[in-house]
């Protein structure tokens, strides 16, 4: 994981607010042109509440969280070198990684 200017957003934060979207405490919408079913395989952006988030979406399944970007231009982006774990969306539970999966394709 790389925080850039980012120390005060760990990977747990940035997992909350991808929580909090799930249980419809954030709103989050569609922020690119494709639906997750024609993108197929690819990166997907939404938006939860002023943060963009770019997530990849492996031959229609979530896979992992690529990149996160605040309003005020703090930044997160996953390293593939990172331990299992370090990805927000690792962070989830079963029920939540179903649940944000089943959102996206609504988007």
């Amino acid at each position: 994981m790389t925080l850039t200017d980012c120390p005060d957003e760990p990977t747990p934060a940035l997992t909350a607010r991808l929580r909090d979207a799930i249980f419809g405490r954030r709103t989050m919408i569609k922020a690119c042109a494709q639906t997750w079913d024609e993108l197929y395989a690819g990166m997907f952006m939404v938006d939860v509440e002023g943060w963009s988030m770019t997530i990849f979406n492996d031959c229609d399944e979530l896979d992992y969280r690529e990149a996160c970007v605040s309003t005020d231009g703090r930044r997160w982006s996953f390293d593939s070198g990172d331990r299992y774990g370090t990805d927000p969306i690792a962070l989830l539970s079963t029920w939540e990684h179903q649940t944000l999966e089943r959102l996206l394709k609504a988007l």
